[in-house]
């Protein structure tokens, strides 16, 4: 199939497909004419890359862990590289659940001084300017 029908099976813009293919993550047959063409397994293909993308995963390992896919196993390297993907994803969100927390202190600690400053209290407790 040429490029524009697997954007449309796909829901997957030409342009994004290009980006893919550029990346080297996908890769589709030449015609004798340069054409691109997609086997019917493109459409799941695309879909892994896809939920490669919506896990966090980049391009680039994405790129490593695609010709696993292509020879149909889970080579150990793949298998390592998804797992340290994992690892940084955990990494990344521990350190966003943290900087939530120290943000919902903030906003805790200003809605206090808000109400003490305008609830008549002598001093409010120490926390952002007002």
């Amino acid at each position: 199939m040429r490029i524009g029908e697997l954007a449309e099976k796909t829901g997957v813009s030409v342009r994004a497909l290009r980006y893919y293919e550029e990346k080297g993550i996908l890769v589709p047959e030449r015609s004798t004419g340069g054409h691109r063409s997609y086997p019917e397994s493109g459409v799941g293909v695309v879909w892994l890359i896809q939920q490669f993308y919506a896990a966090g995963l980049p391009s680039k390992s994405i790129q490593a862990i695609m010709p696993s896919v292509r020879a149909g196993r889970a080579t150990p390297e793949a298998l390592e590289l998804l797992v340290t993907e994992r690892d940084r994803i955990d990494k990344a969100a521990r350190e966003l659940a943290g900087a939530r927390d120290r943000l919902d202190a903030i906003i805790t600690t200003a809605g206090a001084d808000s109400c003490a400053s305008h609830c008549g209290e002598n001093a409010p407790e120490p926390g952002l300017p007002q």
